[in-house]
This record gives structure tokens, C-alpha cells and sequence, in this order.
């Protein structure tokens, strides 16, 4: 990983970025960091009994993963989420922790339920959609206990990440979309489908790679977890062997050209304008 970061840092220069990017992986180790307390354990068949405590999972055990991570990026410390500290029924689903999805995740994000608090979401248009991408999402199985995200700069050779994740303004994600084109030759090489900010992050880009495409997803267009991000922010998250290989080819790409220094001003005039609402 030291290779890694040397040519992390060389990128981060090139992009005009001040914010190092965040890795995922899986570990039966509990982390050093932030995550959600023990509470409600979902799975279709608590449900179907109903065995979860749904004012208790909306109440004070809910703990959003996205906002763990902003926690994470502030400590420069790790954000994690189990089965058994889950916090959220989202977060656990697309971060591999459980399968297959909750129906009352289908209607909380769609329509929600006629004649109870829980009005919904309102995010798609009915609860066919949702089920319909919830399927297509598949987030693969969690291999092991904990799904951790932290600073790239902690990972090792013997425990490489399985995903890259940048938070970012428009004009640094310019420059990551204009790599990983030039990196792939796909002019399809960006995708950003819908999703909660976590499966951006986490399960979209596993299962673009898992079935083969590369693909690096654009995210950060959660409504529900805008408040964790900086204002413009957005995310861009890569399967680490695609990161690797923007690593290979970016300084003949148009980073290291006239256009993007031309461009690349923007960046500076952005973090000028953000200034108080640096992360650190």
C-alpha cells in the first residue's frame, strides 16, 4: 500500500484535492471508531414475525452509516457497521449484512404505509420501484463480521480495500470522471443509479465489479444523507484494481495537461469559497 499512497498523494496534488480518500473492506475485528450501538437485528424473518421494534429502529437505535463516516473523516478514525449493530435496516442491507431486503424498507423509501406515521420517503413512485432496484442492487454477502470504511492511508498489502471513496466538489470529481475514462476507454465508465448514500459508496460499486463491468459510481444525491456531506459535496467510489489501474495512467492522461491546469483553478477558487466548511 505504500506504493499506493506515493501515487495517492501524486493524484491528490494533480486533482488540486485537499482530502485523502476512504477504503472499504471486511474484517472480524471490530475497529477503533465509529458505529451504531447493539439494537434491532433485521432480517425478513423478524419481520415476517414481527420481532423488530420499528420505534426503536426509527428512535434512538437508528444510526446512519453515512453520518459514522463523517464522523470518520473528521477523527481521520474508521466507521463500521455489523448485523448486530447495524443501526439502520438500509445501511445493513446494502452493506451486506443481511438478504434478502425488508419490505418495510420497500414502503418507508416509496409510498410508505397509508394510515400510520410512517409516511415514506416518497424517493420512488411506488413500492414496485423500489423492490425493482433493491434486486438489481444484490449488495454481495458481507465475507466477514464488520464492514469498515477508513482512511486509505491505514490500509496494508495484507489488507487491501475493496473500494475507494472520495468526497468531493464538482471540480475534483471532474478530474476523477476525465481519469477513469481515459483509464478504462468506456465512455460508460461513470454510472450513478439511484441509491441511499451508503450504497454508493459500498454496494453499487461491489456489484458493478462483481458482474464484471467497471465501473466507478457517482453518488452523494441521497436526500436523507445530504446533511453528512459538505455543501456541493458528492461522493465517487471505485473498486480498488479500477483505482488502481486510474493510478497507472494518470500522468499521461489529461491531468497532467494544459486543459485540466486550466480548469484545475476552479478547484482552489471552490476551496477559497468553502473554506469554514472544511471537514477537518
Amino acid at each position: 500500500m505504500e506504493t499506493v499512497m506515493k501515487r495517492t498523494q501524486r493524484l491528490l496534488e494533480l486533482l488540486g484535492h485537499d482530502e485523502a480518500p476512504f477504503g472499504v473492506y471486511y474484517s472480524d475485528a471490530k475497529p477503533d471508531g465509529f458505529g451504531p450501538s447493539k439494537g434491532e437485528i433485521f432480517t425478513r424473518e423478524r419481520e415476517q414475525a414481527g420481532q423488530i421494534n420499528w420505534a426503536n429502529a426509527f428512535g434512538h437505535n437508528f444510526s446512519c452509516l453515512v453520518g459514522n463516516i463523517w464522523l470518520a473523516r473528521k477523527k481521520k478514525k474508521a466507521a463500521w457497521i455489523s448485523h448486530e449493530e447495524c443501526g439502520c435496516m438500509g445501511g445493513g442491507f446494502y452493506s451486506g449484512m443481511y438478504a434478502p431486503y425488508l419490505e418495510t424498507n420497500v414502503l418507508y423509501v416509496s409510498t410508505g404505509i397509508p394510515g400510520t406515521p410512517m409516511e415514506g420517503e416518497h424517493y420512488l413512485p411506488s413500492p414496485a420501484s423500489m423492490r425493482a432496484f433493491m434486486e438489481d442492487i444484490a449488495p454481495p454477502a458481507a465475507p466477514k463480521k464488520y464492514c469498515v470504511i477508513k482512511p486509505l492511508e491505514q490500509f496494508t498489502e495484507e489488507e487491501p480495500p475493496l473500494v475507494v471513496d472520495f468526497f468531493a466538489r464538482p471540480e475534483v470529481i471532474n478530474g476523477l470522471c476525465s481519469l477513469i475514462f481515459y483509464a478504462t476507454g468506456d465512455h460508460l465508465a461513470v454510472a450513478s443509479p439511484f441509491s441511499a448514500g451508503c450504497g454508493s459508496l459500498i454496494a453499487w460499486p461491489l456489484t458493478y465489479w462483481q458482474r464484471g463491468e467497471k465501473r466507478a459510481v457517482l453518488g452523494g444525491f441521497d436526500l436523507s444523507a445530504r446533511k453528512f456531506l459538505k455543501t456541493d459535496e458528492l461522493t465517487f467510489a471505485v473498486p480498488f484494481p479500477l483505482y488502481k489501474s486510474m493510478l497507472d495512467v494518470m500522468e499521461e492522461s489529461a491531468l497532467t495537461r494544459g486543459t485540466w491546469a486550466n480548469a484545475r483553478k476552479k478547484v482552489f477558487k471552490s476551496r477559497r469559497a468553502w473554506v469554514d466548511e472544511s471537514v477537518s
